[in-house]
């Protein structure tokens, strides 16, 4: 770990930047998985939820780097590559093979949700740990995906 005057002890720093890590992989993993919806979208709603998946894409993006420059402010390494999220990630394999807008709801709505039940986890865990600003950090990243969320699951409704 490098050195860092932010007033956490180490075993705390460690503890988070772990779990950091940790949501960082499901952060990484959901984000290609909305890019590979908004690619492959078809149907009567193709421009709707186009741009819908490429929001998505982009917060969960802005997420991504904050959840990185988190562990590396607290003296850690990010851990993001692609090997790295896919041996981690808590989330589902996204099927391939889908095309229709419904089903592309569906699976990232579910997908969305394993995230953010994820990151709520995340908030207590961090809380326990001592580190209010890392929880601070997945609460914003849980209201934001709740957000959204509500936007995927109406227009299943």
């Amino acid at each position: 770990m490098y050195k860092t005057k932010i007033d956490l002890s180490e075993k705390t720093r460690r503890s988070v930047i772990v779990l950091l890590n940790l949501r960082l992989a499901d952060a990484i993993d959901l984000q290609t998985q909305v890019k590979q919806a908004h690619w492959n979208v078809k149907g009567p709603q193709f421009i709707a939820l186009h741009e819908l998946f490429d929001k998505i894409s982009d917060l969960v993006l802005e997420q991504i780097d904050d959840i990185a420059e988190r562990v590396t402010s607290l003296g850690g390494i990010a851990e993001g590559t692609v090997a790295v999220a896919a041996k981690r990630s808590k989330l589902k394999n996204y099927p391939l093979n889908i095309t229709a807008g419904k089903d592309h709801l569906f699976y990232l709505s579910t997908q969305l949700s394993v995230y953010g039940k994820a990151m709520r986890a995340a908030i207590d865990e961090s809380d326990k740990l001592g580190d209010a600003d890392t929880a601070d950090l997945f609460t914003q990243i849980s209201r934001a995906v709740d957000k959204y969320l509500w936007f995927l699951e109406a227009h299943l409704q």
